[in-house]
């Protein structure tokens, strides 16, 4: 089992063989594979870590080789400060594909994404289309703030002298993420503790800030000229088999990012949930899951 679980996670929440990869520059980064066969990679984002995927992890790994990373900074890999390592898309992608290549990852891939984890996966599909076979898509995006959203107020706050420190000092943003992330039928107590558990000091809520700031929002942004490359690239992925599960109350990822994937891939299986947020996984599991157990076990 993982050797090593922070308070509030136990082995019957997160029942994995965890296991650790060192990259280049000699950081360990955490990730479950479980399972055998086509390969399906669950990329999460942020606040969240592997812990997201748990349950589709264990209604698929019978049939599939399951890779679920933590990105650096995130879950039971090491939270480095910025001497360390610099918090970017850019090595986000480079740590993907890193640990893919590694892993002898590189065709017949299902890419699951949420949240950062679409910019992250989407951006190394559309790199390597020949890798991927099928895409499922939950409540993220691969693209800049589509027509008619605004940057939400909150996480323009987090990106303030006052939002750092409400995030770092008292994990401010992983707790309310777990707060507000369901809506349908909230989280219990237990489900919040384990989500904001890897965050559980300052030096460990570096990535949570840095994942903030990244967000492109003007070309001088370290993240814009990726997601200007990715945007432009998505065409290559609309011949593939895509399933979009959506929760329509999320605030961030709302009804324009699914407008705008629908307008890109007008040929994906689209099931949109009125009444659930943004961690669609726990608001909508009992729906979600078979539906994407099914999308990728049909050939």
């Amino acid at each position: 089992m993982t050797p090593y679980l922070p308070d509030g996670v136990t082995q019957a929440l997160y029942p994995f063989n965890g296991k650790f990869l060192s990259l280049e520059s000699g950081l360990k980064m955490h990730y479950l594979d479980e399972g055998a066969g086509h390969p399906v990679v669950m990329v999460h984002g942020n606040p969240s870590w592997s812990f997201y995927y748990r349950n589709l992890a264990l209604a698929l790994k019978a049939k599939r080789r399951v890779i679920v990373p933590d990105h650096i900074g995130c879950g039971l890999s090491d939270k480095p400060a910025d001497d360390k390592y610099e918090y970017t898309l850019k090595n986000r992608v480079a740590d993907l594909e890193f640990l893919l290549d590694k892993l002898g990852v590189k065709e017949n891939i299902t890419l699951v994404v949420h949240d950062w984890g679409g910019m992250i996966g989407m951006t190394y599909a559309a790199r390597h289309p020949e890798r991927i076979e099928k895409l499922v898509i939950l409540n993220t995006g691969a693209f800049f703030l589509p027509e008619g959203k605004s940057f939400p107020p909150a996480l323009r706050l987090c990106r303030t002298p006052l939002g750092a420190a409400l995030i770092r000092r008292y994990n401010a943003f992983a707790r309310g993420a777990a707060w507000i992330g369901c809506k349908r039928s909230r989280m219990s107590k237990a489900l919040r503790r384990a989500y904001a558990a890897p965050y559980n000091n300052f030096e460990n809520r570096i990535a949570i800030l840095r994942f903030v700031e990244d967000i492109p929002l003007a070309p001088g942004d370290k993240a814009y000229p990726v997601v200007a490359e990715t945007q432009s690239k998505l065409g290559a992925l609309a011949a593939l088999p895509m399933l979009i599960c959506w929760g329509l109350k999320d605030f961030v990822f709302d009804r324009h990012f699914l407008a705008e994937w629908t307008r890109r891939f007008p040929g994906a299986e689209i099931h949109a949930f009125r009444d659930c947020g943004h961690y669609i996984l726990e608001d909508a599991q009992k729906e979600v899951i078979p539906l994407i157990k099914r999308f990728i076990e049909n050939a």
